[in-house]
């Protein structure tokens, strides 16, 4: 894709990487503050494990930068963006269980390392962690926005739920008449509501954003979400595992509905599709790496991640025209400029 299509000073994803890391270093260190090395030591070692590895820092960077962009700053939306980020971490802890994933930013999961008991208690107490930091914007943001910021939290965490009820659901009763509109609720709710909707909402919420904004970014991220979930999928199927920081088609392994796969069965003969599903029924366990490679060779013969790309482009541009219609009269400044390079940056990324 061109650069042609940044704004005025043509950022470019490796600027906006390094914008985004900027963010992440101020929110890690706020993350930490509330995770001390304390007794019991094993369980702030092991709550402090996922947020010490790393990240892109798409979530909170997202929120600060549409804080700035309405006038506010870092340090307005820094205790939000930290409990957003502590959000991401604890339902990765819990998702990694509930996938039987393996690998989590390059090194096992934590219920690889310690077990699963253990691990559903670091989920849990970083939750609660989440609300504790939350309620220390009390004394910066008042208690009308503080609730309201809480509000949108609640909001978030029942989307992001309930897609994943529906996505394990599908798991669980082996069900492969999903189509792509099953897929997109899926995704919207799991995907969109915690990555680009609340990030901004919230950045909004502190920043006193226009009403009718805040509706215009939940359109925004549902656009930007899909974008985003779809790059993902793609690069589960084939980044290099090293840099993505998972197993390479880990969601074949785990057995996941994604774009690929229903454009797969699509396009397939009946035959394929009824070995395709004989191997996606299989456990982990039960599958072998040959069946793995084998479904992905079907999916590169019928074109289905060039498919998927397109449609990410497709909704990576629908997020642009939104974002210069909708939100054209949000200020114009430096962190306005960023957050529309973050739509080319979320399906440009390499990892």
């Amino acid at each position: 894709m061109s650069y042609s299509s940044y704004l005025l000073r043509g950022l470019k994803p490796m600027d906006v990487k390094k914008i985004l890391a900027e963010k992440k270093a101020l929110v890690d260190r706020e993350v930490m503050k509330y995770l001390p090395n304390k007794e019991p030591i094993l369980h702030y070692k092991m709550i402090q494990d996922y947020p010490s590895r790393g990240g892109k820092g798409l979530r909170p960077g997202l929120c600060i930068l549409t804080c700035e962009a309405y006038g506010g700053s870092d340090e307005d939306a820094l205790l939000s963006a930290a409990a957003l980020e502590m959000f991401h971490n604890w339902v990765l802890i819990h998702d990694d269980i509930e996938d039987y994933s393996d690998e989590r930013r390059g090194k096992p999961c934590l219920h690889r390392i310690y077990g699963i008991p253990l691990a559903i208690n670091a989920g849990d107490a970083l939750h609660i962690k989440m609300w504790e930091v939350l309620l220390g914007n009390r004394e910066k943001l008042g208690e009308k926005k503080t609730l309201h910021v809480m509000d949108a939290f609640v909001k978030m965490i029942t989307e992001t739920t309930e897609g994943q009820t529906l996505e394990l659901s599908w798991v669980k009763n082996k069900k492969w008449d999903v189509s792509e509109d099953d897929y997109y609720t899926m995704i919207k709710k799991k995907t969109a509501w915690y990555t680009c909707i609340t990030p901004m909402r919230v950045g909004g919420i502190i920043a006193d954003a226009p009403e009718e904004h805040l509706e215009s970014m939940a359109d925004f991220g549902v656009s930007l979400g899909k974008a985003f979930q779809i790059q993902d999928d793609v690069l589960n199927l084939v980044a290099d595992e090293k840099e993505y920081g998972k197993e390479t088609a880990g969601d074949i392994w785990e057995g996941k509905r994604t774009l690929m796969l229903i454009h797969l069965f699509d396009h397939c003969t009946p035959k394929e599709k009824k070995r395709i599903v004989e191997i996606m029924n299989k456990s982990r366990g039960e599958k072998s790496e040959s069946e793995v490679l084998e479904i992905l060779e079907l999916m590169r013969r019928y074109g289905s991640i060039d498919y998927a790309k397109s449609e990410a482009l497709a909704h990576a541009q629908k997020a642009k025209n939104i974002f210069d219609n909708e939100l054209k009269d949000m200020p114009e400044n430096d962190a306005k400029e960023a957050i529309r390079a973050l739509i080319d940056y979320v399906i440009e990324r390499k990892l």
